[in-house]
């Protein structure tokens, strides 16, 4: 039996029948940037998450820098983060002109460790940015105490974590901005790249919708106030209509910003496939709670989420042999994944921060150990089964 790690055409052959017609009426409406589409889909996100704002964007990298630079974070400023996570968390910063700094992670969830942050904290550190990694919670009382005692931001990647939740809150409704990506392999995934920024603050709402659209008109001459407190009469001029094909405001800009806007036809399939979303998290958390019974005698299974609920975005077991039951798992047909190979801080596109091997011990320990297996809405009971007795055969058990 080959099972995949991810398999999308299952996911797309159940939604078919909606989906084609959907997108076709998006193709005939001639809108195809904003418009009806974008404006509902933000909408229903807003109402599923009980957040304020929803800010849509191209992608999510594009989020996190969105969302930095909403918080006026700067070139030379420096930005808390993880190791363990995918490259764009970090990367973002860098590409702002930031400087990541790295804080160690807890073992028990992978995410980034509060105790940890502080000792990285200097004049120059301006953010502080967890990952709610795998779906796992990141402990967020602790870390906005941190950034409130030091005066500073916090940025939430929450790239994995669309329908988890910190204590009895979804991710996503939050003072901060947080950040999600809609990548295809997401739980609410696009077929293409989207992404979005959230938050029940009014004024870092009006910043990032102003940088997603290259700092212009109205909203770009407020959030030009807000971040630099420069006024300008434009600021109460009055709106146009928000699907006018031509709008003259959009020739006035106030900040150098960015070309970052989701496009309707991935607005219209989200929106779709959100109705879905609660079923598919229910389905994975069903498939975590065999894996942890079928498996919790021969690996590390992942502990239960401390400060909330997963939405599994991952299943990750930890081994002394990582690279050997990848290797055996791919004999026997079944996808895994080596999330992460490398963290981070020595990622060789970092070279010139400074960081060695041994500096950050856990997020290291981890990266030698953690091997992620086929998790997704779709997988029949047969196939979890399968890569129960694959792992077991693979520790001898």
């Amino acid at each position: 039996m080959k099972i995949p790690f991810l398999d999308l055409k299952r996911q797309y052959a159940a939604l078919q029948a909606e989906l084609e017609p959907l997108v076709i009426e998006v193709l005939r409406s001639g809108a195809y940037i904003g418009g009806k589409y974008v404006a509902s889909f933000e909408a229903e996100m807003q109402a599923h998450l009980g957040v304020k704002h929803v800010i849509s964007c191209a992608n999510g990298t594009d989020a996190i820098m969105l969302a930095l630079r909403a918080c006026n974070v700067n070139p030379g400023d420096e930005v808390i983060t993880t190791p363990f996570t995918f490259f764009a968390t970090a990367e973002a910063i860098a590409a702002i002109g930031a400087v990541p700094v790295f804080a160690d992670v807890r073992e028990s969830d992978f995410c980034l460790d509060p105790s940890s942050i502080e000792k990285h904290i200097t004049e120059q550190t301006k953010a502080i940015l967890p990952v709610h990694i795998f779906g796992w919670p990141c402990e967020m009382d602790a870390i906005n105490r941190i950034a409130q005692e030091h005066g500073l931001k916090v940025v939430e990647d929450a790239a994995q974590a669309i329908g988890s939740a910190y204590k009895d809150s979804p991710i996503g409704k939050s003072d901060n901005l947080v950040t999600f990506s809609f990548y295809p392999t997401k739980n609410l995934g696009a077929f293409g790249d989207a992404g979005m920024m959230t938050t029940d603050d009014d004024d870092l709402a009006i910043i990032a919708r102003a940088l997603r659209e290259h700092g212009m008109a109205k909203t770009g001459a407020r959030a030009r106030e807000l971040l630099y407190g420069v006024q300008d009469e434009f600021a109460e001029a009055s709106s146009v209509e928000a699907d006018a094909l031509y709008n003259p405001y959009k020739y006035f800009n106030y900040l150098v910003a960015y070309n970052s806007r989701l496009d309707a036809v991935q607005a219209a399939i989200l929106s779709l496939k959100l109705k879905c979303l609660d079923g598919y998290n229910t389905r994975r958390a069903e498939i975590a709670t065999r894996y942890d019974a079928g498996l919790k005698d021969v690996v590390t299974v992942p502990a239960p989420p401390l400060y909330g609920e997963s939405c599994y975005h991952q299943y990750a077991i930890r081994t002394e042999r990582k690279e050997e039951l990848g290797a055996f798992l791919a004999e026997c047909g079944i996808g895994s994944g080596a999330f992460y190979p490398v963290p981070l801080h020595l990622q060789k596109a970092f070279d010139g921060l400074g960081y060695k091997e041994g500096d950050l011990p856990v997020a290291e320990m981890l990266t030698k150990q953690t091997v992620c297996l086929p998790i997704f809405p779709e997988m029949t009971g047969e196939e979890v089964e399968a890569v129960i007795r694959a792992v077991r055969e693979f520790e001898g058990a």
